[in-house]
């Protein structure tokens, strides 16, 4: 009974102080500019670069993974914000990144995750961690919205609650609509929470 509270607990807590709101992140900074990744393959069977995306005002990356359970409650939340957005006049794409090695975050499985959850965004394999880790991502899942000058202008958290039913605050949809407006969000970021990923050497940081 006691592990149930604490659980129920957890689930029910804020993912930060959104007062506070600073990411500690060793390897960018609000501002600055993207790092550019190429040829990642997707679930789709093909490859593709940032570069791709060029078209687009918003491109909003998620680093996230098959296994992570915080990932996981996160699935759905990431499929309604897809279709919001899918139809917004200057384009935003989301582009899901998985930088987790082990055998349940193989291409293969990750393939069979996208087609039973039937996602609307692309969900790419970061097999050598350098994309992740060129983003100083820590956390899945963990997000950063780069605008039409491909400059980081949001990372963090995607909302304030790990349970969907208690969110107050969507910070990723609020840096969006920031970024289409060509503003910086109120909220520019908040400490992720979730599982650790798991480097195969540790980041220098």
């Amino acid at each position: 009974m006691l592990l149930q509270l604490l659980l129920a607990l957890i689930t029910t807590l804020p993912l930060s102080n959104p007062a506070a709101g600073h990411v500690d992140n060793q390897k960018l900074k609000i501002g600055d500019t993207a790092p550019d990744w190429k040829n990642l393959p997707g679930t789709d069977g093909h490859e593709h670069s940032l570069d791709d995306f060029s078209s687009r005002a918003v491109v909003v990356l998620c680093f996230t993974c098959n296994s992570c359970p915080y990932s996981v409650d996160y699935e759905d939340r990431l499929i309604e914000f897809a279709r919001k957005f899918a139809d917004t006049p200057a384009g935003v794409v989301l582009v899901a990144i998985n930088a987790n090695r082990k055998p349940s975050e193989s291409l293969q499985k990750m393939s069979e995750r996208a087609r039973q959850k039937q996602f609307p965004f692309l969900y790419l394999i970061d097999e050598s961690q350098q994309v992740a880790d060129s983003y100083g991502a820590v956390y899945t899942p963990e997000f950063f919205v780069l605008n039409k000058d491909r400059k980081v202008v949001y990372m963090g958290a995607m909302d304030d609650r790990t349970d969907a039913k208690q969110v107050t605050a969507r910070h990723l949809e609020e840096a969006v609509n920031a970024a289409l407006a060509g503003k910086l969000p109120a909220v520019t970021s908040v400490p992720a929470r979730g599982c650790a990923i798991p480097y195969r050497t540790r980041q220098r940081r």
